[in-house]
């Protein structure tokens, strides 16, 4: 449990990052029947006639609370920073408890997933008309806590399991991507009860996790071949540094090396908080790799 001033900072943290007006994107497009099945567009605020797509991943523990509406700030820092942007939403837990517990379930065996590569793999023909001076040769997925789950997830879809549905036959055409915060490493977020066992619950509960861990585990889907970097807050206590560090150790047993940029003094939100120093930090992480 984190100390009684660690738990004040994180929750002003959290309030500061959650105080800014959702931003209506400029195109909306449907990539399945579902109403979560969307993608938000926001054009570069830019006179370039190309700018970098950065797909961004919102997070939430994969609970259905948490849309894309809160990461929403986020996608238009970047859009005004000159890239074009395409927010993501996915269907997630239902909004009843999980078994023994008093938040809603995490995530949706497998229509989170389902969802995940359906997105990415309808992205290049919906941004063509959404935001046609978005450049798809040079995309960036990002994703914020358990949105950086499924950022790595998806730049991984070569390397599942042959018998995968979600399985692609070669790497996404991807400049890299930039993991803030992420759920990376699911036996060490277990180990430490991250977000109260929602990577347990994500994948079916105890009977299941073990059997679909190989499918959703992104530190055992290594290596991607794929430039990652992973942005961390030194003082997280949502989601702690040793889930980044433990995927970036699975990484080098794996043979590749993975950025891990630890900030101080810096918690779980700031990373996506256009009022935080940290969000400038995950900017030029991010732009490291598109231009």
């Amino acid at each position: 449990m984190p100390d009684d001033d660690a738990a004040v900072r994180a929750a002003a943290e959290e309030e500061s990052a959650f105080s800014h007006p959702h931003v209506a994107p400029d195109a909306t497009a449907a990539y399945g029947d579902h109403p979560d099945q969307v993608i938000d567009f926001y054009a570069p605020r830019t006179e370039d006639p190309l700018a970098p797509l950065v797909v961004v991943l919102h997070g939430g523990a994969w609970r259905a609370p948490y849309d894309r509406g809160h990461i929403t700030p986020f996608a238009d820092y970047l859009a005004r920073r000159g890239f074009a942007v395409a927010n993501v939403e996915y269907r997630r837990g239902a909004k009843l408890p999980a078994q023994g517990g008093t938040a809603p379930v995490a995530g949706r065996w497998p229509d989170t997933f389902d969802d995940v590569a359906a997105a990415l793999d309808a992205l290049p023909d919906l941004v063509r008309t959404a935001v046609p001076q978005a450049d798809l040769r040079r995309t960036v997925l990002t994703g914020h806590s358990a949105g950086g789950h499924l950022a790595l997830w998806a730049a991984a879809r070569h390397v599942l399991p042959a018998d995968a549905v979600w399985r692609t036959s070669g790497p996404a055409p991807l400049r890299g991507v930039v993991a803030l915060a992420p759920i990376a490493d699911f036996a060490m977020a277990e180990k430490l009860d991250v977000c109260g066992n929602a990577a347990l619950q994500l994948l079916g509960g105890d009977e299941k996790f073990a059997d679909r861990q190989p499918y959703a585990d992104p530190a055992l889907l290594l290596p991607t071949g794929i430039a990652t970097t992973l942005v961390q807050g030194r003082a997280d206590v949502v989601v702690p540094q040793a889930v980044a560090e433990a995927y970036a150790d699975a990484a080098a047993k794996a043979g590749e090396v993975v950025g891990l940029t630890l900030l101080e003094e810096v918690g779980h939100f700031p990373l996506i908080d256009p009022a935080a120093d940290a969000c400038a930090v995950a900017a030029e992480e991010i732009a490291q790799l598109a231009w």
